[in-house]
Formats: structure tokens, C-alpha cells, sequence
């Protein structure tokens, strides 16, 4: 917020269980992260997504910070230390009614970041696999 109370810069922190193998993780995704457009490029939104995966790694009940991103906001994302996961495919929408991440028109790139004891392994069993998020028919995604 700037001085006279306006919003400046948000995004929205969404959790869920995520079942994958034999475990389901805790995760939580970013969405909707957006800049009033005259401020752009002055890192309000860089500060914000620093500042919201702190406090994912901070939070005992969160397991790994896991979203979608258009590929030009990669290094974006990557220097607040989120990873992109090669071959990873986020499917949303209902299992009879899916939105994955690999959709024809879509050119979406999986980033993470781990808070588990195990961040390599954690990290590993989310890399090239198509991870149920099934959210239902209105927020698509997360």
C-alpha cells in the first residue's frame, strides 16, 4: 500500500493437500500477483512474491510453494527461489473436465520451491509428472 492507503501491488496465497506416490504433500500455489500498471518495474512485485515464499518456508503446515507461470516470467519468479520443474504438468479444472498446464495454446512453465526436510527428493517426485490439483470448474487452476 503507498501512503494514502491504496493498493499497489497483491497476490493471493491458496493452499491444498496434494496427493502424489505414496504421500500428499502440503502445498500452497501464488496466484494473481499484479501491479498497478503505472508502478510497474519498480519491484513491488518482486518484493511481494520474495516476501510470500518466506512466509511459505516459515510456515510448518506448507510443504512446498507449487505454480504455473507464462515462460517469460521465469527468471522473475527465479530470483525470489523458485525452480522451474522440467516436464511438470499442473492439471486443474475436474478429473471429467481438465485444464492442464500443457493445453494446446498454453505455453505455461511449473516453478516450485521445497520447505521439506528432503527439498531434493521432494523436488525430484515433482519433476515430469502431471500433478492433480483438480480445484472444480470455476477457479480452473488453484
Amino acid at each position: 500500500m503507498d501512503a494514502a492507503g491504496t493498493v499497489t501491488a497483491a497476490l493471493s496465497l491458496l493452499y491444498k493437500p496434494v496427493p502424489l506416490a505414496d504421500r500428499t504433500y502440503r502445498a500452497a500455489g501464488l496466484s494473481s500477483v499484479v501491479a498497478l500498471p503505472e508502478l510497474r518495474g519498480r519491484g513491488l512485485g518482486g518484493r511481494l512474491v520474495a516476501a510470500a515464499r518466506t512466509e511459505l518456508a516459515a510456515d510448518p503446515a506448507v510443504d512446498l510453494a507449487l505454480f504455473s507461470c507464462d515462460r517469460p516470467l521465469v527468471p522473475f519468479y527465479g530470483a525470489a527461489g523458485f525452480v522451474p520443474l522440467p516436464g511438470t504438468v499442473l492439471v486443474g479444472g475436474t478429473p471429467g473436465d481438465p485444464l492442464a498446464t500443457d493445453a494446446p495454446g498454453f505455453d505455461k512453465v511449473v516453478v516450485a520451491a521445497f520447505f521439506t526436510d528432503d527439498p531434493a527428493g521432494d523436488r525430484e517426485a515433482f519433476t515430469g509428472v502431471r500433478v492433480p490439483l483438480h480445484p472444480g470448474s470455476v477457479d480452473r487452476l488453484w
